[in-house]
């Protein structure tokens, strides 16, 4: 197949023949033929960049999975002493990354919880409010219920991350994430 021969082709959008156009439509033409036309090698020059575009994408998703399962589970980190943490109070902590920022409550004489305090709607920080047995994300004013994490009104879906807790020896160790759906 034999490409035309462009320059000879002419086709108004109208169909109507170039002299009654109007004037704006013939001081800024537009050759159609010219402009549709999509040549064999400018598709397969797509498709090739196209296709390598994806397969690099490919290539970084697997690097990324590989460097996430190498992490393995988070460290067991001593948060703080039991002593220092009053029933009713709460405390701030930093895990299992230094700058993955979470809330330790004290409900009880044996009752911990542990929660990431990024909200899960846009990652504001939740204030918690044990008297009112909530934390309040002060960004678009979303709850979430103090002892389960879940959310109970605004616009937060998800529940926060626990913090998995151990207390033992006089201190309150973290030893873990759990990531939740419902």
């Amino acid at each position: 197949m034999t490409r035309p021969d462009l320059n000879q082709i002419v086709r108004t959008p109208d169909g109507r023949p170039e002299v009654e156009q109007p004037k704006w439509r013939r001081d800024f033409p537009i050759d159609l033929p010219q402009d549709e036309y999509v040549a064999r090698r400018d598709f397969t020059k797509f498709m090739v960049l196209t296709s390598l575009a994806f397969a690099v994408g490919q290539v970084w998703i697997g690097i990324e999975n590989w460097r996430r399962r190498r992490r393995g589970q988070p460290p067991i980190a001593e948060i703080a002493k039991v002593s220092d943490v009053p029933i009713g109070s709460t405390i701030t902590f930093a895990y299992p990354q230094p700058h993955d920022a979470c809330l330790l409550v004290r409900t009880g004489e044996l009752t911990w919880l542990a929660y990431a305090q990024e909200c899960t709607h846009l990652a504001c920080a939740v204030i918690p409010e044990v008297d009112k047995g909530q934390f309040r994300c002060p960004c678009h004013h979303g709850y979430f219920d103090l002892t389960t994490g879940r959310p109970i009104a605004g616009p937060p879906r998800r529940p926060l991350p626990r913090i998995t807790l151990d207390v033992r020896n006089g201190a309150v160790y973290a030893t873990g994430v759990e990531e939740r759906t419902a």
